[in-house]
């Protein structure tokens, strides 16, 4: 069943952007207050424990999550009109999750017999496990393909503000470092629960059957490398720096890092909010998102600078006022850290706004996999010698090589963004237009009146329908 939907307005971009602006603020308010009581509470070597257990559990959730964010998003925009689309979508993600959940658990088991902080920290351990269940099936990306996400928004705040409330009742000891956890999970549960209400307020119930849990996991295993890829990057070397280091050195790590990601992370709802928008323009027609990559690139690489020359001027007043004066070693590992910020802003553009909307999901995958690998390589490789100032330095490196892969990449397909926009213009505008309009163009240019995109573009094969 279909149902009509008017084309949503600009100022609709708007809104959802302040929606996730809200709920990135609310995330680091919350963090502001939780992370400086935690860090002081449970001391550097416990704190280095929960930051270890947690990105383990950052491990399990990016398989959780699988992509969705990306390619379910993606669907859910194309697909806004059709309220029998729209349920099978949700069933068939609901229904891989679960059986990634399965294999998380599986996986869970093993590491705890073969890590021997997992061993003795049972209860820390489990609750960083239920936590990336729960997250990982959180429903923000229906609501984001929707750009309906102020309710959602709320409801997801209100119970995390919940959470922290708990902490600073219950976390009264380096004893209590398994309620951080424990809270968090039980709210990203509930968050989930109230979600998954009021997306059943929009489409039919429809049970998610093995058929249509494995076709989703096989037509949406394109978007899985580049979601959780770049997210794993970020959170992947804390883990690689506890196999290494002492809890203390990766405390220090996991401060620094924190800092850097929340500073960074305001780049966020922006991407997040154009991306359903570009998605559904994309479909329909590839030259109308050309301007927006454009001016894109442009304003997110500027912000990114600035935002890298704060963090490196401000990072000893940062660190001594959200994690105190013992966590002094954090400063330099900040200031390695926020040279991802210019590098990060101009990738989610080229990834997200340009080559996704474009469906080069392979190309995307495979440049993403690669400066992957090379970011483990590296962590692996320094992280006995040089410690958390070789992981840092990884960090760096791994998006810089996944920037120059996908202009590599782009260049060779002639589809850079940069390039010449006449030669970008022509070629859009042949796979939008119908054959009709391609032989009408092609007489404009013959009578000299041609505007200058189409002066330059090869009309050759138009002057047949």
């Amino acid at each position: 069943m279909s149902e009509q939907r008017g084309p949503k307005s600009p100022w609709n971009i708007v809104h959802n952007a302040f929606a996730l602006y809200g709920l990135y603020s609310s995330g680091y308010l919350l963090a502001l207050i939780t992370v400086p009581y935690l860090v002081r509470v449970l001391g550097a070597a416990d704190w280095g424990l929960v930051a270890f257990t947690q990105a383990f559990g950052n491990y399990l959730l990016l398989i959780v999550e699988f992509g969705f964010t990306l390619s379910a998003t993606r669907a859910v925009s194309r697909n806004r009109n059709s309220r029998d689309d729209r349920a099978s979508i949700l069933a068939g993600v609901l229904g891989a999750k679960s059986l990634l959940g399965i294999f998380c658990l599986v996986a869970a088991l093993v590491a705890q017999q073969c890590v021997p902080a997992f061993r003795q920290e049972r209860l820390l351990f489990w609750s960083g496990v239920c936590w990336a269940l729960a997250q990982g099936f959180s429903l923000m990306w229906y609501f984001t393909g929707l750009e309906k996400m102020r309710l959602a928004v709320s409801l997801d705040v209100a119970v995390k503000t919940g959470a922290v409330a708990g902490m600073l009742l219950l976390v009264r000891s380096p004893r209590d470092d398994w309620k951080v956890l424990a809270l968090q999970a039980a709210a990203s549960l509930l968050s989930f629960l109230m979600m998954l209400v009021l997306a059943y307020r929009e489409v039919p119930v429809r049970l998610p059957g093995p058929k249509l849990a494995w076709r989703t996991l096989r037509e949406n295993s394109a978007t899985f490398i580049p979601r959780n890829v770049l997210f794993l990057n970020n959170v992947g070397n804390t883990f690689v720096l506890g196999l290494f280091c002492p809890p203390e050195i990766v405390g220090y790590y996991a401060g620094a890092d924190r800092i850097g990601r929340a500073i960074i992370g305001l780049l966020g709802p922006v991407n997040d909010a154009f991306y359903p928008r570009v998605s559904h323009i994309a479909r329909n027609s590839k030259l109308a998102i050309l301007n927006l990559a454009r001016v894109g690139l442009t304003l997110m690489a500027v912000v990114g600078v600035l935002m890298s020359a704060g963090i490196f001027l401000c990072a000893p007043h940062l660190v001594r006022l959200l994690l105190g004066r013992s966590f002094a070693p954090a400063i330099p590992l900040l200031r390695i850290l926020a040279v991802l910020a210019p590098v990060i802003a101009i990738n989610n553009v080229l990834g997200m706004q340009w080559m996704l909307p474009l469906d080069l999901d392979r190309p995307f995958s495979r440049v993403i996999l690669i400066a992957a690998i090379s970011n483990l390589g590296l962590a692996l490789a320094v992280s006995p010698r040089w410690a958390a100032t070789g992981v840092a330095w990884a960090s760096v490196l791994s998006q810089v090589l996944a920037l120059l892969g996908m202009l590599l990449i782009l260049c060779r397909l002639r589809l850079n963004p940069l390039g010449r926009a006449a030669g970008l213009k022509a070629r859009f505008a042949s796979d939008d237009t119908d054959a009709a309009q391609l032989v009408t163009w092609a007489k404009l240019k013959a009578s000299g009146r041609a505007p200058q995109w189409l002066a330059a573009a090869d009309t050759a094969s138009w002057e047949q329908p």
